[in-house]
C-alpha cells in the first residue's frame, strides 16, 4: 500500500498529461494537491514541514530554473526585436548549396547553438523553417530538427537540466557534467550521420557522410568533454555548437564545387557579423568568466552577494543559497542587455521584451514551481525512497540498463529535460545507493535518457508542426520519429549499463 500511495503522484501526473491530453500548468498543480494529501494521510507528514517542503521546492524553482529560462528566451526575442537573427539566417543559407552540408549546419550546429542558449522550442522552430525556405519538404523538416535536438538538449538553456539535476540530488556539478557526456559520446557521432544519411541516402554519398559525422562528433565530443570536465555544466553545449559551425562552414567551403565559388552571395560586413552575433558572443564570454576556468575570480565572486535562506524541515534545517554574481540567469541578462544595446535596441524597447516574455511565461512559472515542489514533498516525506526501494529490488543489478528510460519518459511527459530531472533526478541517485552504483552515473543517465525523449516529446512535435505549417500532421511526424527515440534510448541504456 505504502508503495501504491508513493506512485501515486507520478502515474496522476503521467495520466493527465500524456492521456487526458491536459496542459502541464493544470496537470501539475492538481498533481501538487494529490502529493501533499498522500503525503500528509498517506505518510503523516506534519503540515508545517509540507509547507516549508514547498517553500524550498518553490524557491529552488525560482532560481535558478525560471530565472534562468526567462532570461535565455528574453536572449533570443532581443534578437527578434532588433531584426539580427535575419542576419544569422542569411549567414546560414548562403555558405554552402550541398544539402547535407545545409540540414547539418542548420539543425546541429545553428539549432545546436539555440538550444544551448535559448532552449524551449528555438532550436526546432527556426531551424524547421529556414530548412523549408531553403526548398526541403516540411515533414522532412520537421523531423531532422526534431532528431538533432536531442544530444544538446542536456546542456540547454545556459546547462539549466545538469544544474537542476545537481541541486535536487545534491552530486557535483563538473562530476555530473563529465558522465553526462560520456554517455552521450557515442550519439555525438551517431546523429550527426543520421542527418547526413536522410538528407543523403546514396550509397556513393556514404564515404563523404561517414568522414563529416566522424569531423563533426570528434570536435563535439572533445570540446564538450573538456568544458563539462573544467567549466561545467553551462558551456558544453555552446561551446560544442559553436565548434562545429565552424567545422562544417569549413568543410563547406573546402569542398565547393568550383561554379559554387564562383557564383558570390550578397556579402555581410564583419562589422554586421559581430554585431548580430554580440548577445551570443558576450554570454559566452561572461560564463568562461565566471566558470571554475578561473578559480580566483569565481571564488570572489560566489562570496559576494548571496542570499541565504534557511528552512526547518523534518527537524533539520535546509539550506537555500543564491550567488548572484555567477547565477547563470543574471549572466544571460547581462549579456543580453548589453548586447541589445550594441544592436541599437533603445533602454525602454530592451525592458518592454523583458516584460512580454515574463508575460509569454506565466503557464511555465505555475508548472515549475508545482513540480518542483512536488519532487520535494515526496523526497522529504520518504515515497522517492519507497519507489527506490522498489525499483532496485525488482531489477536488481540490470537497473541501469533501464535508467535512461525513465529519464526519457519524464521528457515525453513533460516535453523538458529539466522537468524530467525534477521528477527522477533524486528517485535515480537513491537507487544508485541501493545497487551500489555511482549515483554521479545513473542521475547523469536520467537527463541522457530525456534527450531521446525530447525527439518525441508531443510538446516538441507540436512546435515542429506549427513551424512547417503541418498542423494536423503530428501523427505522422511522431511515427517517423519514434524509430529514431527508441533506437537513442536502447543506446544509452547499453552505454550506462556496461560502465556502470
Amino acid at each position: 500500500m505504502t508503495l501504491i500511495l508513493a506512485i501515486i503522484p507520478v502515474l496522476l501526473l503521467i495520466i493527465l498529461m500524456a492521456f487526458l491530453k491536459m496542459p502541464g500548468d493544470k496537470s501539475s498543480v492538481i498533481s501538487l494537491v494529490v502529493t501533499m494529501l498522500i503525503a500528509i494521510f498517506g505518510f503523516h507528514f506534519a503540515i508545517g514541514d509540507l509547507a516549508y517542503s514547498f517553500l524550498y521546492g518553490a524557491l529552488k524553482a525560482v532560481s535558478p530554473i525560471l530565472i534562468i529560462i526567462v532570461m535565455a528566451i528574453f536572449s533570443y526575442n532581443v534578437l527578434l526585436k532588433t531584426k539580427k537573427m535575419e542576419i544569422i539566417k542569411q549567414q546560414f543559407s548562403s555558405i554552402s548549396t550541398d544539402k547535407s552540408i545545409q540540414v547539418l549546419l542548420l539543425t546541429w550546429g545553428f539549432g545546436g547553438l539555440l538550444e544551448a542558449m535559448a532552449g524551449f522550442g528555438t532550436a526546432v522552430a527556426i531551424p524547421a523553417a529556414i530548412l523549408i525556405s531553403l526548398g526541403f519538404k516540411p515533414i522532412f523538416s520537421a523531423v531532422v530538427s526534431l532528431i538533432a535536438n536531442s544530444v544538446a538538449t542536456a546542456f540547454g538553456a545556459i546547462g539549466t537540466p545538469v544544474l537542476v539535476l545537481a541541486k535536487e540530488t545534491d552530486l557535483d556539478i563538473l562530476n555530473l557534467s563529465t558522465n553526462v557526456v560520456l554517455q552521450l559520446s557515442v550519439l555525438m557521432f551517431l546523429i550527426p550521420l543520421v542527418l547526413l544519411f536522410l538528407t543523403d541516402p546514396k550509397l556513393k554519398s556514404l564515404p563523404k557522410n561517414l568522414f563529416l559525422a566522424l569531423l563533426v562528433g570528434g570536435v563535439s565530443l572533445v570540446s564538450q568533454y573538456l568544458a563539462a570536465r573544467y567549466m561545467g555544466a553551462e558551456s558544453p553545449a555552446i561551446i560544442g555548437s559553436i565548434l562545429s559551425i565552424i567545422v562544417i562552414v569549413a568543410y563547406g567551403k573546402l569542398t565547393a564545387r568550383k561554379e559554387e565559388r564562383a557564383h558570390k552571395s550578397p556579402s555581410l560586413r564583419t562589422k554586421d557579423i559581430f554585431n548580430a552575433w554580440s548577445i551570443y558572443l558576450l554570454i559566452l564570454l561572461l560564463i568562461i568568466l565566471t566558470s571554475p576556468l578561473f578559480p580566483d575570480l569565481r571564488h570572489t565572486l560566489e562570496n559576494n552577494w548571496v542570499t541565504r535562506i534557511s528552512l526547518p524541515i523534518k527537524g533539520s534545517t535546509m539550506n537555500y543559497t543564491i550567488s548572484w554574481l555567477t547565477h547563470a540567469g543574471l549572466l544571460l541578462f547581462v549579456g543580453t542587455f548589453i548586447g541589445g544595446l550594441i544592436q541599437g535596441a533603445k533602454v525602454k524597447d530592451i525592458f518592454v521584451v523583458l516584460w512580454d516574455t515574463v508575460k509569454q511565461l506565466k503557464k511555465t512559472f505555475i508548472t515549475v514551481i508545482c513540480l518542483v515542489g512536488l519532487s520535494t514533498i515526496m523526497d522529504a516525506a520518504g515515497m522517492i525512497s519507497v519507489i527506490a526501494t522498489a525499483l532496485a529490488t525488482a531489477t536488481g543489478s540490470l537497473y541501469p540498463l533501464f535508467a535512461p528510460v525513465i529519464g526519457c519518459l519524464g521528457t515525453f511527459i513533460t516535453g523538458s529535460d529539466t522537468s524530467s530531472n525534477i521528477l527522477f533526478g533524486k528517485l535515480q541517485a537513491s537507487v544508485a545507493g541501493h545497487i551500489h552504483v555511482s549515483p554521479d552515473w545513473l542521475s547523469a543517465a536520467n537527463t541522457v535518457g530525456a534527450t531521446g525523449g525530447k525527439i518525441i516529446s508531443p510538446q516538441s512535435i507540436a512546435i515542429a508542426t506549427s513551424a512547417s505549417n503541418q498542423q494536423g500532421k503530428e501523427g505522422e511526424i511522431l511515427k517517423a520519429a519514434i524509430p529514431y527515440a527508441l533506437s537513442y534510448v536502447v543506446i544509452t541504456g547499453v552505454i550506462v549499463f556496461i560502465f556502470s
